[in-house]
């Protein structure tokens, strides 16, 4: 790899010092004993992924996070390299990505490797990463108009998710805060929970986009009790705003969210932060030394 990209001493220690500095604040004091595997979802990360994502990922590494969650998985790549070359790379960097992102494909069509063109293929570049679990990301707006809608889709997940399995991997759905709005008297999240099979579809929480829209995660979790094996971890802004913030600086009691994780199921978390305020690689710093001290 050349100079570019490598994180310098200086610029580790820089981070390091920033991230110590904000765990120390008041907001962050509910935090007490190190979780064993950190994730992070690499969206965070996209402009530097697209340019650089060597160079990136070793950057991800040295900050200390053993696990990553890909996205913009096409046409048997991820960030244009083969199965074999990303997990290569992933295993050189001592980094595992047990799952991935992907589309539905409804409104991307000619994108191959989605739900409705060419899963079966995306199924097999999976398993040979060592996923074991994908992950619908998001519904575009156009895809979810009306509740029947939610319906086709819950069909469509349990499809999706009989491929899934036969690879040994799990299906699962990512929320917003749409899901929770409500359409005809029902929420749409609901439809999808019901209208799926347990077994072949659980869900991935967003912790901050579940609270955004003034839904409990915990409560969430007693409602649907095991089907949570995945969470994003992000933190809320104390602000009118209530937008996006590092994990540890903002509004969300993480620690009773982490709490309930044997009544969520919950196996794998990833750190995500949709719109970095500070330089991203500052942010994921600052959550890794904060998500760092929960007691999980």
């Amino acid at each position: 790899m050349n100079n570019k990209s490598k994180i310098t001493r200086q610029e580790f220690l820089r981070l390091g010092a920033l991230a110590a500095s904000v765990a120390m604040l008041p907001s962050a004091n509910v935090f007490a004993a190190a979780p064993k595997q950190v994730g992070l979802q690499l969206y965070t990360l996209r402009e530097a992924m697209g340019k650089d994502p060597d160079g990136t990922l070793k950057k991800v590494a040295e900050i200390g996070y053993k696990e990553v969650e890909p996205f913009g998985y096409n046409d048997g790549k991820f960030f244009g390299k083969t199965p074999k070359e990303f997990s290569a790379l992933l295993k050189d960097l001592g980094l595992k990505a047990p799952s991935g992102h992907y589309t539905s494909g409804k409104t991307m069509p000619n994108m191959k490797g989605s739900l409705t063109n060419d899963w079966q293929r995306a199924v097999d570049d999976a398993a040979a990463i060592s996923q074991k679990y994908m992950v619908c990301a998001y519904l575009f707006p156009q895809e979810r108009t009306k509740l029947d809608d939610y319906k086709m889709f819950a069909e469509l997940f349990n499809k999706s998710a009989e491929t899934c399995k036969k690879a040994g991997i799990q299906f699962c759905y990512h929320n917003h805060d749409f899901e929770f709005q409500e359409m005809d008297g029902q929420l749409p999240y609901d439809i999808l929970a019901k209208g799926t099979d347990s077994k072949l579809v659980q869900f991935e929480l967003d912790l901050y986009w579940a609270t955004f829209a003034k839904q409990d995660p915990v409560e969430l979790f007693k409602k649907h009790p095991g089907r949570f094996p995945l969470w994003h971890v992000k933190d809320m802004e104390k602000t009118a705003e209530r937008a996006f913030a590092p994990v540890g600086t903002g509004s969300i009691d993480f620690q009773r969210i982490f709490d309930a994780k044997k009544t969520a199921g919950m196996t794998h978390y990833f750190v995500e932060q949709d719109v970095c305020k500070l330089p991203p690689l500052e942010s994921i710093a600052i959550s890794y030394k904060n998500i760092e001290k929960l007691k999980v």
